[in-house]
């Protein structure tokens, strides 16, 4: 049976964004499993009230609905065991744990901070003023001056990948030398960019940069053969 997936969009229904989403796209195509992804609009609550709550991503699988791109990758490895793992253990799920908390709070405000004016650009016109006013709630102050210049987010992003760019010298995936559910969680980050900006985050010789080459060929392509919003610049 195919799952449904309900996957943030947006102007353009093609352009799918959210880093949460991608996390549960490539865990999808790690299990092998059928999906039918459902562009989905951040004022569109009402067709995922069955989850409770009004976030994506959210899965409807065999009639059960679950929502949280981390609750959705544990119930995919409970629910097909004889699938490749996403973790390939209780430590795995407990360091894919730390990493997720890493990258939410060192990776995507600072990635946020520097596609924001090309995000909102490529949002569905009926988003646009939801977005505006929960962000701008959110932050404090207007989203103009909440964006960073290109220039200063690549730096701050340099400096907060520091970690993960040692790991990265000595091993192609945060994993070892497969990828599993904790390199998804990074390369959600970069895939929310890549969707919606032409920025260049990454310079070409950094380490990261060619882990990020080798996750957008993973599952036959499925993150570089993604459709970008019409500024963006793979």
């Amino acid at each position: 049976m195919t799952i449904e997936l309900f996957d943030l969009a947006g102007a353009d229904p093609a352009v799918r964004f959210s880093p949460y989403c991608w996390r549960i796209r490539m865990a999808l195509a790690h299990k092998g499993l059928d999906v039918h992804t459902l562009p989905w609009r951040f004022v569109e609550k009402q067709a995922i009230s069955a989850s409770g709550q009004g976030a994506v991503p959210v899965i409807v699988d065999r009639g059960r609905v679950v929502h949280d791109s981390w609750a959705i990758s544990l119930y995919l490895d409970e629910a097909y065991p004889d699938r490749p793992k996403l973790f390939s253990g209780s430590q795995a799920r407990g360091l894919s744990n730390i990493l997720r908390f890493w990258t939410q709070s060192a990776l995507h405000p600072v990635i946020l901070k520097t596609i924001l004016n090309d995000l909102f650009a490529a949002l569905d016109p009926g988003d646009k003023a939801y977005f505006r006013s929960s962000r701008e709630e959110r932050f404090g102050m207007p989203l103009e001056k909440f964006a960073f210049s290109p220039e200063s987010g690549a730096a701050v992003l340099e400096k907060a990948l520091g970690p993960f760019r040692a790991a990265l010298d000595s091993q192609e995936f945060v994993c070892g030398s497969k990828p599993a559910y904790a390199d998804y969680i990074v390369f959600g980050a970069f895939m929310w960019a890549r969707a919606v900006s032409p920025i260049a985050l990454l310079d070409r010789k950094d380490p990261v940069h060619a882990w990020r080459e080798r996750m957008l060929d993973l599952h036959d392509g499925l993150g570089r053969n993604a459709p970008i919003a019409a500024k963006a610049d793979a």
